[in-house]
């Protein structure tokens, strides 16, 4: 049973307060502002993408941009919607000029992902691209190889069902990875279900309460 859902929120403003005054690494020197994350804190479905870009520096905000408006019509072709889900990203400050994340920086933003992971507690985990899949699934394999294969991995000090899927990024650049994004995607639902807690018997009151031994 995890923690309640009031008192986890209530840490992950902590943690976001602790990531906007961040200086672990030098990107804090050239960053509008930390791109923390955005979505339901209580989210059974979690997206992790590579870094902030220009648009989400501006407004502190996830995937604001077209790969933004893309994975949004995504969502909504699969009965899902932004609001149901948590958006955020390996790194939470843009590196110059859209650069590939550098392995001193990764290092440096992990533990706040891993903080992220245990107190949303996500059920599923979509890795958006190659950094955030290398990272999560702890393989050097990457996007091309492994997209739409789930894995059970552990994240955050619990268990998830990890997702790798193209960067929408990617998929706005090449039709084909578009085309194959969205039946990636189609598979969200079912890995929901699949994902969901096994119910368990009902106990006794007493039981419940742990008065028995």
């Amino acid at each position: 049973m995890g923690r309640p859902a009031a008192e986890r929120r209530q840490d992950l403003v902590s943690l976001y307060r602790e990531a906007q005054a961040c200086t672990r690494c030098p990107l804090h020197l050239t960053r509008t502002q930390v791109v923390f994350g955005a979505g339901n804190a209580d989210a059974d479905l979690m997206f992790v993408g590579e870094a902030p870009g220009v648009n989400e520096d501006a407004q502190g905000v996830p995937f604001v941009g077209r790969a933004g408006k893309l994975l949004e019509e995504l969502l909504v072709d699969n009965g899902l919607s932004r609001s149901d889900v948590f958006i955020t990203n390996v790194l939470k400050s843009r590196p110059p000029g859209n650069r590939d994340p550098q392995p001193s920086e990764i290092d440096a933003c992990r533990p706040y992902l891993g903080r992220q992971v245990a107190l949303i507690e996500p059920r599923l985990i979509c890795t958006l691209g190659n950094f955030a899949t290398k990272l999560l699934s702890g393989s050097p394999r990457g996007i091309t190889q492994v997209h739409g294969e789930p894995r059970r991995r552990e994240i955050g000090g619990r268990s998830v069902l990890l997702y790798p899927l193209f960067h929408p990024a990617a998929a706005l650049r090449t039709p084909k990875v578009k085309e194959q994004l969205a039946r990636d995607f189609a598979r969200l639902p079912a890995l929901l279900a699949e994902s969901a807690p096994v119910p368990v018997e009902t106990a006794s009151a007493a039981e419940q309460l742990g008065l028995l031994d």
